[in-house]
């Protein structure tokens, strides 16, 4: 026979015997944390690492430096303030750059010779 006590049974939730249904909530964010720490070693940290190498380049910066900016322009500092630059870019032509805007110190000396028709290497 059918009785409603049997369907109200039915309906019931699931018991929680043996913890099965309730999971543990660890396993649940474990994912989440080890994408975590990939984006960190992968993204975050190397980042980091070449803005502070960036910034320490930047405060060494000092008169009779060659640097190129990031707009491209190679110049010789002629004089620094506190985050002004004046840079030559050619014979008595002088600007002023800030600071933060020095991509590199180049080296004059070290920059690659042209190859000669005569000059060959030997192995």
């Amino acid at each position: 026979m059918f009785s409603w006590e049997s369907v109200a049974y039915a309906m019931g939730a699931a018991p929680q015997g043996d913890g099965a249904a309730g999971g543990n909530p660890i396993t649940a964010f474990a994912p989440l944390v080890i994408m975590f720490v990939i984006f960190y070693f992968l993204l975050i940290r190397p980042q980091q690492k070449k803005a502070k190498e960036h910034k320490e380049l930047l405060s060494n910066v000092k008169k009779g430096d060659h640097v190129l900016t990031s707009g491209g322009i190679y110049g010789r500092v002629i004089s620094t303030a506190e985050d002004v630059l004046t840079l030559e870019i050619a014979g008595g032509v002088e600007i002023k750059v800030n600071r933060n805007f020095i991509s590199t110190v180049v080296n004059p000396d070290k920059s690659p010779k042209k190859k000669e028709k005569g000059d060959e290497e030997k192995k």
